[in-house]
């Protein structure tokens, strides 16, 4: 969700302004997601390179964080929307973790929309956590190394029991990965969008899910 800073400085208007803007845009994704019968939805909402931006920005940022999880949890229960956070939650604190910990509970029925809010989080560092899980288990005899395989390695990431996602949308015209989901991007289709994310809505959404409706999705494989 790129664009924040960039729609906050040409308004003239404070940073803190446009990550509000932001959350905004989050809510009417989300629901547009559950209109459009989307059942998964990841959003970056904060990565750990993140913690290197300036510390009232961080301030800000985790503040709006901490004020999200406390207005929607009520609505995302009773609209059947579930919510985990994947990263690394503890750098957050431990009052922040338990407010984490108690929204994915009251939410844990949901079915309409799993909703998955990657927060402090970075792929390698994910990936290189697993590897660590792997070789810890693996010197202690819990674990054949040799059965090791990608189903395996996959249950020691953050999204254990995930599917990998068919779509990932980067907005403000940005058109990298930049350290998001990278093991599970493999065969992820990519929409790339001009649109500063404190404006995105609905229409947007739509705009992508056309053009992913459009793709042949071949997974390495050839057809025909």
């Amino acid at each position: 969700m790129d664009g924040n800073r960039r729609w906050a400085e040409a308004r003239g208007l404070p940073v803190a302004l446009g990550h509000k803007a932001g959350a905004e845009a989050v809510r009417r994704t989300i629901e547009a997601c559950v209109q459009q019968g989307v059942g998964w939805l990841t959003l970056f909402a904060f990565s750990s390179e993140n913690w290197l931006r300036p510390a009232d920005e961080v301030k800000a940022l985790t503040g709006l964080l901490r004020l999200y999880l406390r207005s929607e949890v009520a609505t995302f229960a009773k609209e059947g929307i579930r919510l985990r956070v994947i990263g690394d939650r503890a750098r957050f604190g431990t009052e922040t973790v338990r407010e984490i910990d108690q929204a994915e509970a009251v939410t844990a029925g949901g079915t309409r929309l799993n909703l998955n809010v990657a927060l402090s989080y970075g792929a390698r560092a994910e990936i290189v956590a697993a590897a660590q899980a792997i070789a810890a288990a693996a010197r202690e005899g819990r674990l054949d190394p040799d059965a090791i395989d990608e189903a395996s390695f996959a249950r020691h990431l953050f999204t254990a029991d995930m599917p990998d996602p068919d779509l990932i949308i980067r907005t403000s015209g940005e058109q990298r990965l930049s350290n998001f989901l990278l093991w599970q991007a493999a065969y992820a289709e990519f929409v790339f969008q001009d649109v500063l994310w404190p404006d995105y809505g609905a229409e947007h959404l739509a705009r992508a899910l056309r053009d992913f409706g459009r793709r042949e999705r071949r997974f390495g494989a050839r057809t025909g």
